[in-house]
């Protein structure tokens, strides 16, 4: 099914990228655009820069298809929810209502992106962002909504203009080659008043614990989290409402971008061009 500007006549013989695309993407990113069946595509031919080996394992079409279906509930189940539970406290969290435009970051097979959709309406809409290839086919395939469009781009360099979503969330944080800089493009385009969900790793305060899932984190190529650097870096951008939940190996963090965001765009201003992977604490947890 080809992907179709929301709230438009789905008769319509129209790609929702041309008319949609106008106030969300860079100009200089739509020339880069290429419409595909179901979604669209900037990377083309390009794998993502330095994947970690969950992404490569991701590549893989027979993988994404296991992913979609049974390792990422498996996932969920290990955080200490039910995956029902999660998209619901995300969509709590987010303050989903009607008209908004949200942005799923490293959307994966899509289940959380049509979740999102089904609680639009109107104009409202939600973009599944993913560097796979195989992940974005996947979802186009089984997670199809009339509110949900797809893309593939680089979550470290999203094609989006400043301020362009009243809601933006991440549930992959963990599996994302530069976390920091991808939480950073959050911010970025998080419009004011707009909130940030993140669900992510979390490598507990036991020595003994913390060494273990290390352990396993670094041989399936995922990052471990502490307590304080997602909140950390949502304060040092000058959020506010900032909320952290413990719970299992996960961490759930949300916050609001301020009305006014004088103090968020010096920020913005001084983090652009440079890495945000030591602008702050290091995300791995150490032994």
């Amino acid at each position: 099914m080809t992907a179709r500007q929301p709230g438009a006549d789905p008769d319509a013989d129209a790609m929702w990228s041309p008319a949609l695309a106008r106030g969300l993407i860079r100009h200089d990113a739509l020339r880069s655009i290429r419409i595909c069946d179901g979604y669209t595509d900037l990377l083309g031919e390009n794998a993502p820069a330095r994947p970690t080996l969950t992404q490569r394992v991701k590549q893989s079409q027979t993988v994404a298809a296991i992913y979609a279906r049974a390792c990422r509930p498996i996932m969920m189940t290990a955080h200490g929810r039910s995956m029902s539970a999660e998209r619901e406290r995300a969509a709590a969290a987010l303050h989903l209502v009607g008209e908004q435009r949200v942005l799923d970051m490293a959307c994966g097979p899509g289940d959380l992106t049509s979740f999102i959709a089904d609680k639009l309406d109107g104009d409202g809409f939600v973009i599944g962002l993913d560097n796979s290839l195989r992940m974005i086919e996947r979802a186009v395939d089984d997670n199809n909504a009339a509110r949900a469009v797809y893309m593939r781009a680089e979550a470290l360099s999203p094609p989006f203009d400043d301020g362009t979503f009243d809601a933006v969330c991440c549930f992959a944080l963990h599996l994302v080659a530069e976390p920091i800089g991808v939480l950073r493009e959050m911010v970025r385009v998080l419009a004011p008043g707009g909130r940030i969900a993140v669900l992510t790793s979390y490598g507990r305060e036991s020595v003994s614990v913390r060494k273990a899932i290390a352990v396993g984190a670094t041989i399936c190529g995922v990052r471990v989290f502490d307590r304080t650097t997602v909140p950390a870096f949502f304060a040092a951008a000058a959020l506010t409402d900032i909320d952290q939940q413990l719970r299992g190996i996960s961490q759930f963090v949300t916050a609001r971008r301020p009305d006014q965001g004088t103090a968020l765009d010096r920020w913005l201003a001084r983090t652009s061009g440079r890495s945000t992977e030591r602008a702050v604490v290091p995300t791995v947890v150490r032994n």
